[in-house]
C-alpha cells in the first residue's frame, strides 16, 4: 500500500513536471494542482479554538459515573497511535444529555486544542453550525466567499482530517441520520460525542452508547437541594427532596425548573404552569411567539428586525421593536429558566418540553394568533421573488440562513398542533422558498392557484425536480407556471421569459433540442424587447444547448453575445480575478474541447475550478485529459466533495466511474473494480431501471444534468 501511495504522488509529480516544461500553456493547471497539494500535505501548527455556544452550568450536579465513562473513551490518547473515537448519549427529552455534554466539553477545554459544537437537529441546523466554524477557524480566505453549507462541511472535515491539533467534535440532538452521515468527521482521529433520542441512530455511526437515564432518588434530591441552595444534610431537606424527586420521575430538566418554588406540590406541568403565569405580558407574548421557532438557535434579529419590517403589525407586539422593550420582555423568561441566552451573541434558546407546554396552554385563537406573528417574523428573511424576475439575492442570504431553520419547525408544528392560521397565503409564500417538503405544503396550503405566488411555488417544485434530475416531472409545473403568468402579466411580460428559460432548460435535459431551440428563442426575443437585465443568462443558456446540439463554434457566438463578456477573449478570462465568470468559463472550455482545442479547454477549466475551489470548495466539476496522475487527483477530489452533498450522489456516482476507467487505463485493477462497484450501487440504487445497463459513459450521464457536466 505504501508503495501504492509513492507511486501515485510520483505520477502525479511527473505530469506536473511535463505541464512545467510549458509553463505558459499550463500555468493555470500548475497553479491549481499545487494549492491542492499545498492543502492537503502541508503540515498544520497546532490550532486553539472553542466553540461551546453553552454557558458552563455552574449548578450542574450528579452524573459521575456517565462522565468517567465519557472521558475513558473520548479523552485523546497519550501515546503515538491516534485513533477515531466516539460515543452517543442516547435519552428521553429532558434528561440531561445536552447539558451533561456541555459539562464533559467545559470540563475538557485543557485536554483539547479545539472544540466544536454543533447544533445537529437537521441538515439546515448542521450547517449553520459549519459555517459559523468556518469562519471561527478562518478557513474563507476572504469576506466575499460564499459561504453555503456544503462548502462549510467540506472545509472543515478537511482542515478536520489534516489538523496536528486535538479536537473534539460535539453533536447535539442529532435526530437526522441522512445529515449526520454526511457531517461525520472521516478521519482517523479525534474524538466525537453526540446526544439524540433516537435509539437507532445511538448505534450508528458512533462506535459506542451510554444511555442516560434520569436521576435516581439520591442523585435528583441532591440536585434539587443544590439548585434551591439547601443544607444537603439536613434530614428533613433529604426526605422532602426525595418525594419531590420521586414526584418529577427523575427528569433533571423538572427538578431544575422546580427550583425556584418555595411550595413542592407540583408535577411538571404546573410547574410551569405557575411560570407561565409569573411572566408580565410581554414576556408572555415573547415566549408565546418564540415557541413557534426552532427552540435551538433564535436570533434576536429576527423578532427585532422582523417587527420594524411589518407596517401593519398588531400594536400589542410593537414592544419587539424596540430594542430595551425587548430586553425588558426577555429578562423575566431568563430569570425562570424558560429561555436561555447566548453569552457572545444575541441568540435565544429554549428546551423542547417547555416549548410544548407553552403550546399545550394556548388556545386555538391564541395558536392561531402567535403562529401568524410568527410568519410575518420570519417574512423578514426572504425577498419578493414571486411577482418578478430578479435573480439572485445574495444580500438577503444572511437573513435567509437566520430564518429557515424556524420555517421547517412551524412547518411541523402545524401537523403535529393542528395550529390554523388566518394567513393563509401568506404561510404558502413563507413555504415555497424553502425544501421540497416545504414547497408540497405551500403548494397545498394556497387557496388561490391563480395567484403569482402560486406560480412561484410550482415553479419551484419544478426546479428541484429538474436538480435532482427530473425533467420530465419538472416540465408539468413549468407550463402551468407559465399558463398563470400569461394570464396575469400578459405575454409580453419579462416573468414570462423566466417561465420559458425553465421550460427550455427541461427540454435540454429531456433530449428534445429543437423545443428547447425555440423556446429558448422566444424568451431571449421577449428580453431583448422589455430590455431585461436577464439577457445574459439566456445567451448563456443557449450556448450551452448549441453545444449539445453539435454546434461549438454557433456556441461560441452566442456565448459571446453576453453584455458582460462583450470583447471577452481567453486570455481576458484566464487574466481576470472576478469569480462570477466561472461558471462561462466552464462553459467556453467545454465549447473549446469540442473544437478539438484541448490545451485552451485545459486552461479555462482549471481556471474556473480554482476560482470555485476557493470560493466554494464544492462545484469542482472538470478532469485533465491527456494527464492521468492529475486526473486522478482532482477526481478524488470531485469524489470528497460530493460525498458532503446529500444530493450529490449523481456526480459521485460519474466521478466513480470516470475514476474506474482511469485506473483501467493505468492498470490498477483493484482499485478500478473497487470505484466500479461503487459507482454500480449508487446508480442502481437512484435508478432502479438501469441496474442491467452497461457499465458505460451513457448510463452514468443520466445521473446528472448537462448543463452540470
Amino acid at each position: 500500500m505504501r508503495i501504492k501511495r509513492i507511486s501515485t504522488t510520483v505520477e502525479t509529480e511527473a505530469d506536473l513536471a511535463r505541464m512545467r516544461l510549458e509553463e505558459n500553456k499550463y500555468k493555470h493547471v500548475i497553479e491549481l494542482m499545487g494549492n491542492l497539494s499545498t492543502k492537503r500535505g502541508q503540515p498544520n501548527e497546532r490550532t486553539r479554538y472553542l466553540h461551546i455556544p453553552l454557558l458552563k452550568n455552574n449548578r450542574f450536579s450528579g452524573r459521575l459515573m456517565p462522565l468517567t465513562k465519557i472521558e475513558s473513551v473520548l479523552d485523546p490518547t497519550p501515546n503515538d497511535n491516534p485513533s477515531l473515537r466516539s460515543m452517543a448519549l442516547f435519552g428521553m427529552g429532558g434528561v440531561g444529555k445536552t447539558q451533561l455534554a456541555s459539562q464533559y466539553a467545559h470540563e475538557s477545554t485543557e485536554k483539547y486544542d479545539v472544540i466544536l459544537w454543533i447544533l445537529a437537529d437537521n441538515s439546515i441546523t448542521i450547517g449553520q453550525s459549519f459555517r459559523d466554524i468556518a469562519r471561527g477557524l478562518q478557513l474563507y480566505e476572504d469576506s466575499e466567499e460564499v459561504q453555503d453549507s456544503a462548502a462549510a462541511i467540506w472545509k472543515v472535515k478537511n482542515w478536520l482530517g489534516s489538523t496536528n491539533s486535538t479536537w473534539l467534535v460535539v453533536f447535539d440532538n442529532a435526530d437526522d441520520l441522512q445529515a449526520l452521515k454526511v457531517a461525520w468527521p472521516a478521519t482517523a482521529k479525534g474524538s466525537i460525542l453526540l446526544t439524540t433520542r433516537d435509539f437507532d441512530l445511538a448505534r450508528n455511526p458512533a462506535a459506542e452508547c451510554l444511555q442516560l437515564d434520569p436521576f435516581d432518588e439520591v442523585e435528583g434530591c441532591a440536585m434539587l437541594l443544590k439548585q434551591i441552595g439547601l443544607d444537603p444534610t439536613d434530614a428533613a431537606s433529604q426526605q422532602h427532596g426525595i418525594e419531590i424527586t420521586r414526584a418529577l420521575g427523575g427528569l433533571p430538566l423538572a427538578l431544575s425548573q422546580i427550583g425556584g418554588f418555595d411550595d413542592y406540590e407540583h408535577t411538571l406541568s404546573t410547574v410551569w404552569d405557575v411560570s407561565f403565569e409569573r411572566l408580565p405580558a410581554d414576556s408572555t407574548k415573547l415566549l408565546n411567539i418564540i415557541i413557534f421557532f426552532d427552540p435551538d438557535s433564535i436570533d434576536e434579529d429576527i423578532l427585532s428586525q422582523g417587527s420594524q419590517n411589518e407596517t401593519d403589525l398588531d400594536p400589542q407586539f410593537k414592544f419587539l421593536t424596540d430594542e430595551m422593550d425587548l430586553g425588558d420582555a426577555e429578562a423575566p423568561l431568563l430569570q425562570l429558566a424558560l429561555v436561555n441566552k447566548s453569552f457572545s451573541q444575541p441568540i435565544l434558546s429554549l428546551h423542547r418540553l417547555v416549548q410544548y407546554a407553552a403550546i399545550r396552554k394556548l388556545s386555538d385563537s391564541d395558536k392561531s394568533l402567535y403562529f401568524d406573528v410568527a410568519i410575518r417574523l420570519l417574512s423578514w428573511g426572504f425577498p419578493d421573488t414571486w411577482s418578478k424576475d430578479i435573480g439572485h439575492q445574495i444580500g438577503a442570504w444572511e437573513r435567509c440562513e437566520k430564518c429557515l431553520p424556524h420555517i421547517d419547525h412551524l412547518a411541523k408544528l402545524v401537523k403535529r398542533h393542528s395550529v390554523r392560521t388566518s394567513s393563509g397565503d401568506r404561510y404558502a409564500e413563507l413555504l415555497l422558498r424553502c425544501t421540497r417538503g416545504l414547497v408540497d405544503a405551500a403548494r397545498n396550503t394556497f387557496e388561490d392557484k391563480s395567484t403569482l405566488t402560486y406560480a412561484s411555488a410550482i415553479d419551484l417544485a419544478g426546479l428541484i425536480d429538474l436538480d435532482m434530475c427530473q425533467p420530465a416531472r419538472a416540465l408539468e409545473p413549468f407550463l402551468e407556471a407559465l399558463e398563470i403568468r400569461k394570464a396575469r402579466l400578459g405575454a409580453d411580460d419579462a416573468f414570462i421569459a423566466f417561465s420559458l428559460n425553465n421550460i427550455a432548460l427541461a427540454y435540454t435535459e429531456m433530449g428534445r433540442l429543437e423545443e428547447a431551440y425555440s423556446t429558448h428563442q422566444q424568451a431571449i426575443d421577449i428580453r431583448l424587447l422589455t430590455n431585461s437585465d436577464r439577457i445574459g443568462n439566456s445567451y448563456s443558456n443557449m450556448a450551452s444547448l448549441l453545444l449539445r446540439m453539435g454546434k461549438p463554434n454557433e456556441a461560441q457566438d452566442m456565448l459571446a453575445r453576453c453584455p458582460s463578456l462583450k470583447d471577452f477573449t481567453d486570455d481576458t478570462f484566464l487574466s481576470t480575478g472576478n469569480p462570477r465568470f466561472s461558471g462561462d468559463m466552464v462553459l467556453l472550455s467545454r465549447i473549446r474541447l469540442k473544437q478539438g482545442r484541448i490545451d485552451d479547454a485545459l486552461r479555462l477549466a482549471s481556471k474556473a475550478l480554482a476560482f470555485r475551489q476557493k470560493l466554494l470548495g464544492n462545484r469542482l466539476k472538470t478532469r485533465l485529459d491527456d494527464h492521468t496522475a492529475a486526473a486522478i487527483e482532482l477526481l478524488k477530489q470531485l469524489i470528497d466533495i460530493a460525498g458532503a452533498l446529500v444530493e450529490g450522489e449523481g456526480q459521485l456516482a460519474r466521478a466513480l466511474y470516470k475514476l474506474s476507467i482511469l485506473y483501467s487505463e493505468k492498470g490498477a485493477a483493484s482499485e478500478a473494480d473497487l470505484a466500479k462497484a461503487k459507482a454500480t450501487e449508487i446508480r442502481n440504487r437512484l435508478r432502479p431501471e438501469n441496474c442491467d445497463a452497461a457499465f458505460d459513459g451513457e448510463s452514468f450521464s443520466k445521473l446528472t444534468l448537462w448543463m452540470l457536466w
